[in-house]
This record gives C-alpha cells, sequence and structure tokens, in this order.
C-alpha cells in the first residue's frame, strides 16, 4: 500500500527506508516525523510508477510488519478489513463464504507474484480505473477507517476517495475497510485483452441486498471511478421478486434490458452534432452490457 507518491521531476534519487514499524501508532509517527515518506506494503502499484519513471519517492515507511492490519474481524454485522490483506489472502475459500465478490476480484488482480504482494488498500489509495477491488467495493457501500495524528475515528465512504471528494491528510494512513455482510448473492466478472489475469477493460460487481430490497451495481474500468448506474438499479430491483418461494430469476429478456441499460448509462450515446462513438467504444459498452446481464442473471439463481 502507498500514497501521496511525488510525482518523477530533477534528478533521479534512491528512496531511503525511515522506519519499519510495529504498530499502527508508530506508523503514523513515523509519517508525521518525515512528512516526505510514503508509507508502502506490497508495492506493485509503486514499484510500478517508480520503474517506469513516474515516481520517485525520496523516503519510505514499510508497513509489513502491521501484523493489525493483515486480518479481519467480525463487527456489527460488518467485517472490518485491514488494509494490508493481501488479493491471496482474500482469495482463500474461508473469504469467499464471508464476501464472494471481493474474493473473485482478489483472484483476478494479475499473476500470482502480484496477488502474493498486493494489498487491498494498496489497490484503494492507488485508485487506478483498473482496480478489481473498487467496483466490490463501490458496491458493497464500504467505509473507510483512516488513522492519523489525531486517532483512528475518521471515516470516509470509499466511494467520496476515489472521486477525490475526501483525501487522506498528512500523516494519515487507510487502516481498515468496513464492508456490510449481506449474506446474500454478489458477482464479480471481469473482461480483459488476453486470457488469464489481466487489466481490466471492464468490470461489473452486482450485489444483492434483501433486506433494503436493493439491487448494487458498479461498473469498473471505464472511467477514472467505478460507476454506480443508479436508475438501472431502481428499475431492475422493482422487478425482482424478493419474497419468491421458488428463487428470485428473471426473464431472459429482463436481465438484457438490465444489461443494456447498465452499458448505455456507463457509456453514452453522444449529444446531437457530436461524432459517433467509435467503434472500440461501441466494444466496451457491449462487453459492459454482457457482464451486467451476466453478473445479474448469476447473482440471482
Amino acid at each position: 500500500m502507498s500514497t501521496h507518491a511525488p510525482q518523477a521531476s530533477g534528478a533521479p534519487q534512491t528512496a531511503r527506508l525511515v522506519a519499519q514499524p510495529a504498530t499502527l501508532d508508530d506508523a503514523v509517527a513515523a509519517l508525521v516525523a518525515t512528512p516526505a515518506a510514503v508509507p508502502v506494503a506490497g508495492g506493485t502499484d509503486l514499484m510500478a510508477g517508480v520503474n517506469a519513471g513516474l515516481l520517485r519517492p525520496a523516503a519510505l515507511v514499510s508497513l509489513g510488519r502491521l501484523g493489525e492490519l493483515r486480518g479481519w474481524e467480525y463487527q456489527d454485522g460488518h467485517a472490518l478489513l485491514g488494509a494490508c490483506l493481501t488479493h491471496a489472502r482474500m482469495s482463500r475459500p474461508d473469504f469467499a463464504a464471508l464476501i464472494p465478490a471481493l474474493a473473485a476480484a482478489a483472484r483476478s488482480a494479475g499473476p500470482p507474484q502480484v496477488r502474493n504482494a498486493g494489498t487491498l488498500g494498496g489497490n484503494i489509495i492507488t485508485a487506478a480505473p483498473s482496480g478489481d477491488t473498487l467496483p466490490v467495493l463501490a458496491a458493497l457501500e464500504a467505509t473507510l477507517l483512516v488513522a492519523g495524528p489525531e486517532g483512528q475515528g475518521r471515516q470516509i465512504p470509499v466511494s467520496s476517495l476515489l472521486a477525490g471528494m475526501d483525501r487522506l491528510h498528512p500523516a494519515e494512513l487507510l487502516a481498515h475497510v468496513r464492508v456490510p455482510l449481506l449474506h446474500a448473492p454478489q458477482t464479480f466478472l471481469k473482461a480483459t485483452a488476453r486470457s488469464g489475469p489481466g487489466r481490466a477493460l471492464a468490470s461489473v460487481a452486482l450485489v444483492l441486498d434483501p433486506i433494503r430490497r436493493e439491487v448494487r451495481c458498479a461498473v469498473g474500468g471505464v472511467a477514472p471511478m467505478p460507476l454506480r448506474p443508479l436508475d438501472a438499479e431502481r428499475w431492475v430491483a422493482a422487478l425482482v421478486d424478493w419474497d419468491g418461494e421458488h428463487g428470485r430469476a428473471l426473464a431472459p429478456e429482463a436481465l438484457t434490458a438490465f444489461g443494456d441499460y447498465v452499458g448505455l448509462a456507463c457509456v453514452p450515446d453522444p449529444q446531437p452534432g457530436e461524432a459517433p462513438l467509435p467503434a472500440a467504444v461501441l466494444h466496451v459498452r457491449r462487453t459492459v452490457a454482457t457482464l451486467a446481464r451476466r453478473g445479474l442473471g448469476r447473482a440471482l439463481r
């Protein structure tokens, strides 16, 4: 996990490791003592930026010893996930039973060496459009718990951070991610340019919330942040027989209409007088529609 890494400029320099804290409080203290330092856990995104010449951090604070951020616990109907939880750990069956869509996203995050090192917090803080866990967290309406010099009380809706409406303050660290345990079907589907784990061209997370009688959908890879097609969510939720004794499955026509609704919401038609959408953009829209249709169909089985 890393954040606030400075952009490359001027002469090359080698980042120095200024601290390897054993507790969260020590990590915050290290960031207070060295304001230019960048916290790092897995380092997959940070090192990619360094190797590409885009980032040049002056100093690093390693989070590798913070065992308190590498697991999860139950809290009032929620799962409290440590920010240093790796993709590989989230891929395991016990976690998949807890939050299946997040486990599916973690499994697709890249090759084994990336999944073994990359962390949930790093995925969130880097906030790359192709971040696999981000649409799942958006659909689950997760909350970020932040630790800083003023303590660990600050909470940020994940959508607010991803949209840039709220940011980490100096010396703050993302400590935990609070996710509601819905005990209902949820899916994550992803399309890539090649077979096997790779960067998402588009991804869709579908979450059913039978208590609130909601269908929540988030689309990743097509915009700087995950998109929530709220009108499509409300439309299809009204069609679901939430109390059905024989399941909640919808007719194929309804699933297709939902997929088209989501695709059009995320990749809208041009305004009058604008040029038609390029073929590549239309392909993305069709991909989103297909993922949304399939994801909802699997969730409603």
